[in-house]
C-alpha cells in the first residue's frame, strides 16, 4: 500500500519532493498557502539541480521556458581578479544549469508535480502539524474559509521561511550570528558581464564592507544586488531618502558592478532581505522530514538556496519511500536524510564561513575545498613543478555546484560525519550551539546510499564500508 504524505509548500523542495514520491505511487497532497507564480529570490541555479530536474521528469518542460543557461562563475573576491570557474571545462559539456524567472521557475516545477498525481492546494493556510505524541501524524489547515484536516503517515514541511515546525511548533530554528546579513537589490535592462565570465555564469565581487552579485537572466535583464552586515546596512540607511536611492549608491561605489551596468537601466522596485542565515536544531523526527528553507538557509554567496532545497526534497522522498516499503527502519530513513543533508549544508556553510573570514586568496579557498570534499577529487589536484600536487578549483567547483552532495549521497558506504565541518564553522557552531559537528542525527546511517534506479530510494552496503 502506497504511502499516505502531506507536503506543506510548494517551492522547489515541496515541488520536488511531492512529485518525487508521486512518482513513486505515493498518495501525496500539497498544501500552499500562496497563488502560483508568485516572486522570490534566488535567480542562480546550481548544476546539481539539473541532474535532480532530470530525475523528477522536468527537464523539458524547463528548457522549453527559454532561460538563460549557466555554465559557471566568475568571482573578483579580495586580491583576486578573474577567477572564472567553468563547469563544462572542468566536468564535461552536460554539466550546466540556468539563471531563471524564480517566479516562473517555480511555477513550472509545482505544475508539473500536478502532472504527476499530486494534489496541489493553492492557498492553503497551515495552521499546525497534528501529533501523536512525538510522532507526526496530519496537518490541519484552512482553505476558503473553511477548517481542514488531512491525516498523514508522513509530513514533509517545506514551507520556507515560515517555518511550520522549526519556527512555529518546536521554536528550535538558531540565526547564525556571523551571517546577520542583509541584501538589497534590482533589475537593469541591459548590462555586461566581466571577461573570461563563463556562458551566463553570475558575476561575484567583493568590496571593503560586502558583496555584489550580478546574473544575466532571460531579455537582456541582470539582477544586481549587494550583502553586507546587518549593522552596516543600518548604519548608512539614514543617509539615503529611498531604498531605491541607496541601492544607486552602492551600485556608484564599486567601478566594477557600475561599469558593468553602465549601459542598462534599473527597472521595478528595490528589494531587501534581512537576516537570511539560519539552522533548525532537527532536520527530521518521527513522521516528519523538513527539506528547504524551512530547515536551514545560508548567506547567498554561493548560490546555494535552490540546490539545498532541491537536494533535501529528494533525501526527504527517499526516505519516506525506503521506510514505508521496510526496506530500512524509519530510525535509519530519519538518520540518512539528517546525515546527507546536514552535511550538505555544513560543507556550504564552511566554504561561506572560510570567504567572509579568511579572505586570502584562492588557494586558500581550494585547499578548504578539498578537504571539505574528503579528497575526492584527486584528478582534479594540479601538479606543481613535479612536486607534491597544489589545488586546483576542482573541488571548490563541485562543491559549489552542488555535485559533491550528490557525489556523497550515492556513494556506498553512506553518510560519515564530516570531519572538516569545523575548519572555517566552528566559530558558528560553538556559540550557537546547533548541531553541526553532530552529524549523526537520530540514528546511524553508515552503510546507507541514495538509489534512484530502478526507483527512488535508499540502498543498504552489502559488505561493511570502513569510515571515509
Amino acid at each position: 500500500m502506497a504511502p499516505d504524505v502531506t507536503v506543506i509548500g510548494g517551492g522547489p523542495a515541496g515541488a520536488i519532493s511531492s512529485a518525487l514520491l508521486a512518482r513513486a505511487g505515493a498518495r501525496v497532497r500539497l498544501l500552499e498557502r500562496d497563488f502560483f507564480p508568485r516572486y522570490h529570490i534566488g535567480e542562480s541555479i546550481s548544476s546539481s539541480c539539473r541532474a535532480i530536474i532530470d530525475l523528477v521528469g522536468a527537464r523539458e518542460k524547463i528548457e522549453a521556458r527559454g532561460y538563460q543557461v549557466k555554465e559557471g562563475l566568475l568571482l573578483r573576491w579580495g586580491a583576486e581578479r578573474d577567477w572564472a570557474i567553468n563547469w563544462p571545462d572542468l566536468f564535461g559539456d552536460q554539466v550546466r544549469s540556468w539563471q531563471v524567472d524564480r517566479a516562473d521557475f517555480d511555477d513550472v516545477l509545482l505544475r508539473h508535480a500536478a502532472d504527476e498525481g499530486v494534489e496541489v492546494v493553492q492557498g492553503a493556510q497551515v495552521k499546525k502539524v497534528r501529533f501523536d505524541g512525538d510522532r507526526a501524524v496530519g496537518v490541519e489547515w484552512t482553505h476558503d474559509g473553511r477548517l481542514l484536516e488531512a491525516p498523514a503517515e508522513f509530513v514533509v514541511d517545506a514551507s520556507g521561511r515560515a517555518g511550520v515546525l522549526s519556527s512555529q511548533h518546536f521554536r528550535n530554528r538558531r540565526p547564525h550570528d556571523v551571517f546577520r546579513n542583509v541584501a538589497i537589490w534590482g533589475y537593469y535592462r541591459g548590462g555586461t558581464l566581466l571577461p573570461r565570465t563563463p556562458r551566463g555564469g553570475i558575476n561575484v565581487i567583493s568590496s571593503p564592507n560586502g558583496w555584489y552579485w550580478v546574473i544575466p537572466l532571460s531579455g537582456d535583464v541582470y539582477s544586481v544586488g549587494f550583502v553586507t552586515h546587518r549593522d552596516q546596512f543600518l548604519a548608512r540607511r539614514p543617509e539615503f531618502p529611498s531604498q531605491h536611492a541607496m541601492f544607486l549608491a552602492l551600485v556608484a561605489e564599486s567601478q566594477t558592478v557600475a561599469e558593468l551596468v553602465a549601459d542598462g537601466h534599473l527597472e521595478g522596485e528595490i528589494r531587501v532581505e534581512r537576516d537570511f542565515s539560519y539552522s533548525a536544531d532537527s532536520f527530521c523526527g518521527p513522521g516528519y522530514f523538513l527539506a528547504g528553507d524551512s530547515a536551514c538557509f545560508l548567506d547567498p554567496l554561493l548560490s546555494t538556496g535552490v540546490h539545498l532545497a532541491m537536494y533535501s526534497g529528494m533525501l526527504a522522498a527517499a526516505s519516506i519511500l525506503s521506510a514505508h516499503a521496510g526496506e530500512v527502519t524509519e530510525r535509519e530513513a530519519l538518520a540518512f536524510h539528517e546525515s546527507h543533508y546536514r552535511n550538505a549544508y555544513g560543507r556550504m556553510f564552511s566554504m561561506v564561513a572560510g570567504f567572509y573570514e579568511q579572505y586570502r586568496g584562492k588557494n586558500s579557498y581550494f585547499w578548504l575545498a578539498q578537504r571539505l570534499a574528503r579528497g575526492q577529487y584527486p584528478e582534479l589536484m594540479r601538479k606543481r613543478g613535479g612536486d607534491a600536487p597544489a589545488p586546483s578549483d576542482g573541488a571548490f567547483a563541485s562543491i559549489t555546484s552542488g555535485l559533491t552532495d550528490l557525489d556523497d549521497a550515492t556513494r556506498v558506504g553512506g553518510a560519515a560525519p564530516l570531519d572538516a565541518m569545523v575548519l572555517a564553522g566552528e566559530l558558528v557552531a560553538g556559540q550557537n550551539g546547533d548541531r553541526s559537528a553532530d552529524l549523526g542525527g537520530p540514528g546511524d546511517a553508515s552503510g546507507l546510499y541514495l538509489v534512484t534506479e530502478p526507483r527512488l530510494g535508499i540502498g543498504r552496503a552489502v559488505e561493511p564500508v570502513a569510515p571515509r
